[in-house]
């Protein structure tokens, strides 16, 4: 797979299933999801995938802030699971709600699609969340006319994972940096969303990259297990996050 913030996601051709797995897209209204599994899941994604939405599109007809608010909310014993992971999240990391969106939803899909694929990757925009019975490598895209030179690796032992991107000059993420690439690990896919938002608005330059990877080791309490940095160039990078070099 292959984490980025390219808004054509023309990386998806160069993307290649194992022999016992196919690929596939699910797209509904603005989920545009890329999925690989070991059989053609398109109706159940599509189903389930039209269910959480509708929930949390009710949810936010009677919570318009939910949408709107770059800030977090409170917290709400009423939301449906979806928001309440988001709302969370968002607390956790400064953010606002809408920040994690694309990671939660992720996950969401992932979890509900485990037993009937143990192998499961779910791509939304650059956001991810996997479940694996083998090694893989994420392939890191901070320039889509550069190409990608570096990968996570991913051992069995790390899934489920969630892998999220934010990026101040790739794709439609909102960002108040000047980040290339932010990619935050997590075994949430809201908090890997939303810590990815917040590192990424922290990353002004190159310079910032100290109090970047300072704020990552903070939130590792809340469950961020490292991230992947990338301004003007310069790299940083904080956690359990095996870099490989891609030929």
């Amino acid at each position: 797979m292959l984490i980025h913030r390219e808004p054509e996601r023309t990386y998806r051709g160069a993307l290649k299933p194992a022999k016992d797995e196919t690929a596939f897209r699910v797209v509904v209204e603005e989920s545009d999801l890329h999925v690989v599994a070991r059989r053609d899941l398109r109706l159940e994604i599509t189903q389930f995938l039209n269910e959480i939405r509708g929930t949390l599109k009710n949810y936010i007809l009677l919570h318009p802030d939910f949408v709107t608010s770059l800030v977090p909310l409170p917290s709400d014993p009423d939301a449906p699971p979806l928001a309440t992971a988001m709302l969370h999240a968002a607390q956790t990391c400064q953010v606002g709600p809408m920040a994690c969106v694309a990671g939660a939803i992720a996950q969401a899909v992932a979890d509900r699609m485990a037993i009937l694929s143990p192998d499961i990757l779910v791509e939304n925009g650059g956001d991810l969340f996997l479940r694996s019975t083998r090694e893989r490598l994420v392939a890191l895209l901070a320039s889509p006319i550069q190409g990608a030179n570096l990968a996570l690796r991913l051992s069995p032992k790390d899934f489920p994972v969630s892998l999220c991107a934010s990026s101040a000059t790739i794709g439609h993420s909102l960002s108040f940096g000047a980040a290339d690439l932010v990619t935050v690990k997590a075994k949430s896919g809201a908090l890997a969303d939303a810590a990815a938002t917040a590192l990424g608005n922290l990353a002004q330059s190159a310079d910032a990259l100290p109090r970047v990877l300072e704020r990552a080791q903070e939130l590792a309490c809340a469950g961020v297990l490292g991230v992947f940095v990338q301004v003007d160039g310069k790299i940083g990078v904080w956690g359990d996050m095996e870099l490989a070099v891609l030929e």
